[in-house]
């Protein structure tokens, strides 16, 4: 596999980034365990990710599909004219962004208000 550019890498910090913050504060009774990040990712999470299973799976999801996507430059999938993503992933993964989206802006993270809204 090639590694992951400093794009692909960005993207999936937001990506990284919002399921961690849906899942902490959705599912903060569910166990979690460790979640296996990219090696080029390693870096930015020193202490690592942890998630329950079904955010953990999401996010595998999310990461497998960043990695193939065709386009250069990628839009923002809301804007996006091929939808990777299932219906049913697609659903989910927008419930995520719109939660954790607003969640992050509300706690002073104006840098996402970028992605929020673009």
């Amino acid at each position: 596999m090639e590694p992951f550019t400093h794009k692909q890498q960005q993207d999936l910090k937001v990506l990284i980034d919002f399921v961690r913050v849906y899942c902490h504060a959705r599912h903060a009774r569910h166990a979690r365990t460790p979640f296996e990040l990219p090696p080029e990712m390693e870096h930015r999470y020193r202490r690592g990710v942890e998630l329950c299973p079904d955010c953990a799976g999401l996010l595998a999801h999310g990461i497998q599909k960043r990695r193939k996507c065709p386009l250069d430059p990628k839009p923002s999938c809301k804007h996006c004219r091929v939808h990777c993503y299932s219906r049913e992933y697609r659903a989910k993964i927008r419930e995520v962004m719109g939660f954790s989206g607003r969640r992050m802006i509300m706690r002073g993270r104006l840098d996402y208000l970028w992605h929020y809204f673009f």
